[in-house]
């Protein structure tokens, strides 16, 4: 007889009996079964709203179509309604309305829109009416909107004055950007406006080169004040020709000398100036010009010719007939550092020496003088240090 061994099944099978089975198939239930019974069974499916079938397909492709030329027709016909309608006309200049109007007037306003009235609200162009209305010279900024169904809503910010600014014989107003506004003496003595008169600004110029020149005005008056004291009231005149060099006319008793302040060093400067001024007034009757724009001496410039004028003292009254230097020296003992020179030669930049004795007698009929080493320990305050300090 033929042995037969038996052999017990692998992990995960059963024994099969019958002859035309084999002894050991892959048991299904067993957790070690590489497809669980479930996934074998299930056919892939697609998303639930794609059709399977090739109709479906078509219907669904028309469906589409369908929906998206209804949302185009029923647009056209919105926004055809809205463009006929009469509800959405601009009927007049009462359907335009204007908010922060100052110096600016519903009669500078309205002619920008002068093409809208009549038209629908849809169709006016926002963008161009805002540029428009940007080029009146005292609107600063402008926004323009649409209130439905048939409002222009306009608001304007104005610009702000800052100097008056002469034209020959003409006061009008500048702003800080160098734009030049106009306004009528009446409205000028209502505001009561209270500003340095600048010089030097043209409206021939082009806008950068007049924002150039008013941004030296707005240091030197932000430099002034930056103490609390408002010492930029007491200027009386800027000229802003050079902006390199503001050139202030200070009135002083019975004068006006002009102080060249130069493009920085505001304050210093002016502090400087009031430190010395009496002296150099007293010393030198006939100054007409102070140069504070170098660091180690004062070019004081005298007035040219010797004519009949005459100088004020502080309290007023009459100096003398003016100084003429046709001697030897000066009529009154310079300060140390100060040294008078003829006015036919154009300012010394290099330090002066002493003046000796004889030497004068060439000179011309009015002085420059110089001093040395003249910035005196002052305080932050003009008119704290005294006379006679220049090293």
């Amino acid at each position: 007889m033929r042995r037969v061994q038996q052999v017990a099944p692998p992990p995960g099978t059963v024994r099969r009996a019958g002859s035309n089975m084999p002894l050991a198939m892959p048991d299904p239930d067993d957790d070690e079964y590489p497809y669980p019974a479930r996934q074998r069974f299930e056919e892939a499916r697609g998303p639930w709203w794609r059709p399977t079938t090739k109709w479906g397909r078509i219907f669904f492709g028309l469906g589409i179509l369908t929906v998206a030329g209804v949302l185009v027709t029923g647009g056209y016909i919105f926004k055809t309604y809205l463009e006929r309608d009469p509800r959405f006309r601009i009927s007049g200049g009462s359907n335009i309305q204007a908010a922060g109007l100052t110096e600016v007037t519903r009669a500078d306003v309205l002619p920008v829109f002068g093409e809208d009235i009549g038209r629908n609200i849809f169709f006016v162009p926002l963008s161009q009416r805002r540029k428009q209305l940007e080029k009146i010279p005292w609107v600063e900024k402008a926004t323009v909107m649409r209130l439905l169904p048939d409002q222009l809503r306009i608001s304007v910010v104005e610009r702000t004055p800052v100097a008056f600014v002469r034209h020959g014989q003409q006061i009008g107003l500048v702003d800080a950007n160098g734009v030049l506004l106009s306004m009528s003496a009446g409205s000028m003595t209502k505001h009561h406006y209270s500003f340095p008169v600048v010089t030097g600004i043209d409206g021939g110029d082009p806008l950068p080169s007049r924002k150039a020149r008013m941004a030296v005005y707005g240091r030197l008056v932000a430099d002034l004040d930056s103490n609390g004291q408002h010492l930029s009231e007491q200027i009386s005149e800027i000229d802003l020709t050079d902006p390199e060099d503001a050139r202030v006319v200070m009135p002083e008793a019975g004068a006006d000398i002009l102080v060249h302040f130069g493009d920085d060093q505001f304050l210093a400067r002016y502090q400087r100036y009031k430190a010395h001024i009496a002296e150099w007034r007293q010393q030198y009757p006939k100054l007409a010009s102070v140069d504070l724009r170098y660091e180690q001496q004062v070019v004081l410039e005298m007035t040219p010719g010797a004519g009949g004028a005459q100088t004020t003292g502080d309290d007023g009254k009459p100096i003398g007939n003016p100084m003429e230097v046709s001697g030897p020296a000066a009529p009154a003992k310079p300060s140390a550092g100060v040294k008078a020179e003829s006015a036919s030669k154009a300012p010394v930049h290099k330090a002066p020496v002493k003046p000796k004795p004889g030497k004068d007698k060439n000179k011309k009929h009015t002085a420059v003088a110089q001093m040395r080493n003249a910035v005196p320990g002052t305080s932050r305050q003009s008119g704290t240090s005294k006379p006679g300090q220049a090293t």
